[in-house]
């Protein structure tokens, strides 16, 4: 990638969580991980997990998009973006880079973490792209129909990190009906298991973490 301007040499920290980990203890975590790194204290890191079923909200979610608010519980996250589905079946990867080491360059930033799940799915003969006014990552159907497959939020506070990405792998996606996904009601929502692929959440891991030595940075040796 011509522009991975978002690349650093000291080692990122990468961590996997087996079951499932609830929402608001995720976001604790998270928030006070960034916040070690923003004063010093910390590396950065990457916490690559799995949560019970829930609807996010975002900075800029309309209540007008919750459809279903009685279904599953419903989070403010304090992250960029609209309502969003998190639940098993789905990597999501918490993201705590420092930008201040990096680039500050916001928009770079989320270029690289679509390139990152592009990239990634392209291992699995997934062809995933861009775009143009949609964040996140979409594939197109041999009959001309777009459905999104990934997701990205993310936060800075003092140019460090949070929250991150959402890879469909083999979620329910019947679940995505209780909310209006990212404000977006003309595209649908797929998954790598609708699409016949069936990856073990280990390799997606195991690609995911190749690509982002690549696009970001190292990480130590396991």
């Amino acid at each position: 990638m011509s522009e991975s301007l978002i690349y650093h040499e000291e080692p990122v920290e990468w961590r996997v969580s087996r079951g499932l980990v609830a929402y608001p203890d995720a976001v604790a975590q998270m928030e006070a991980r960034a916040k070690a790194i923003a004063t010093g204290e910390a590396g950065e890191m990457i916490w690559l997990l799995e949560h019970p079923p829930l609807y996010s909200a975002g900075t800029s979610a309309r209540l007008t998009d919750l459809v279903d608010p009685n279904r599953f519980d419903v989070f403010e996250s304090g992250r960029g973006g609209q309502y969003t589905y998190h639940g098993p079946g789905q990597r999501v990867a918490y993201v705590m880079l420092d930008l201040r080491k990096r680039s500050r360059d916001v928009g770079l930033f989320v270029r690289t973490l679509e390139q990152w799940i592009i990239e990634t799915l392209a291992e699995f003969d997934v062809t995933a792209e861009r775009r143009c006014g949609r964040v996140g990552v979409w594939v197109e159907h041999s009959d001309g129909r777009e459905e999104k497959i990934a997701a990205i939020g993310i936060r800075l506070k003092k140019w460090v990190s949070f929250h991150g990405i959402a890879i469909n792998v083999s979620p329910d996606i019947s679940h995505f009906e209780g909310i209006v996904p990212c404000g977006i009601s003309e595209h649908g929502v797929t998954s790598l298991s609708a699409l016949g692929k069936n990856i073990e959440m280990a390799q997606l891991d195991d690609k995911l973490r190749q690509n982002f030595e690549r696009l970001f940075g190292p990480i130590p040796s396991a």
